[in-house]
């Protein structure tokens, strides 16, 4: 080639999203978390396909599989080919479609409740950390209010007067959700006080824009990764305020099957049939520890500056 040759170079164009799935994938826990988290999901929506295959269902009671003393027959609380995780004492309910039944409870459950946390503690945490003043002082002492508030004897005193009509499932989900804003409008709120401060957002001020155009345009789009992060770590904690008020026997009325209840029931009887509480048990803590693993992988991804070394 000529000395005077231009050597022509293709410019590098920067793909976040590709960028985003290959770092990602180099993070073998949140990998694994990811697909604990999607098998959970397809069983949760499989359920009635599940259990028809198992050929029972959740609201089926087999006395003929108990005993005399109403402990289920057979090797490991009754485990066959007719029931795979066994059965229930005292009800014979199978026990295989009660937990994947049980996934759509506390899926359905943890994620609303997240969701419901979330867009408050979002709102309130930006509308703090943008306006100030007054405002974000009120917000703040309200925070520490709700954070010293005995949330479960609230739940509990509150399950004792809501008239019985009305759902006991989205009763669960406003409280749980509402009892978890603030702490992600604490994170929110911080990054808000940094992000006002740039010159992005102190150009939309100087060219006219108003509070709640800079706040939706500005501040939310810079804010994605901490509310993505900050949702998937939350979830599991949700799930576990289902499984504790359903332990309790606050939680979803039965007969809908719950983790937590199946887990409370079972403590009486993990003497005689100790698999009534190792499956409930197992799936409990395998959809909380998915949901831990895959949010600090997503922390790792989209946050190095708090992310282990690559």
């Amino acid at each position: 080639m000529a000395s005077g040759a231009l050597t022509e170079q293709t410019p590098v164009v920067a793909r976040p999203g590709v960028d985003f799935w290959r770092r990602l994938r180099r993070d073998r826990a949140a990998v694994a978390g990811g697909v604990i988290i999607v098998a959970f999901v397809l069983i949760a929506l499989l359920a009635p396909v599940l259990s028809a295959v198992s050929g029972n269902n959740p609201y089926d009671y087999d006395l003929d599989a108990l005993g005399p003393n109403t402990a289920p027959k057979g090797f490991g609380g009754g485990i066959s080919a007719r029931h795979w995780f066994g059965v229930e004492p005292l009800t014979g309910r199978d026990l295989f479609s009660v937990v994947v039944y049980g996934a759509r409870t506390s899926l359905l459950v943890g994620i609303t409740a997240t969701v419901v946390s979330v867009a408050l503690g979002v709102v309130i945490g930006v509308v703090a950390g943008y306006v100030g003043g007054w405002t974000d002082r009120i917000v703040s002492r309200v925070t520490d209010v709700i954070f010293g508030f005995p949330s479960l004897i609230f739940i509990i005193a509150l399950g004792a007067i809501v008239p019985a009509s009305f759902p006991k499932s989205f009763l669960i989900v406003l409280v749980i959700g509402f009892f978890g804003w603030p702490t992600i409008a604490r994170v929110v709120r911080g990054q808000t006080l940094a992000l006002k401060e740039r010159n992005y957002v102190t150009a939309a001020r100087a060219s006219g824009a108003g509070p709640l155009h800079v706040m939706a345009s500005e501040l939310l789009p810079n804010l994605t990764a901490t509310i993505i992060v900050f949702a998937t770590i939350s979830i599991p904690g949700k799930i576990g305020a289902e499984a504790a008020l359903s332990f309790l026997g606050v939680g979803v009325p039965p007969p809908t099957p719950a983790w937590g209840r199946s887990i409370g029931d079972a403590i009486a009887w993990v003497g005689i049939d100790p698999m009534f509480l190792v499956f409930p048990g197992a799936a409990l803590f395998l959809i909380t520890m998915a949901f831990n693993l895959f949010g600090d992988g997503l922390r790792d991804v989209l946050d190095p500056r708090t992310g282990r070394a690559r």
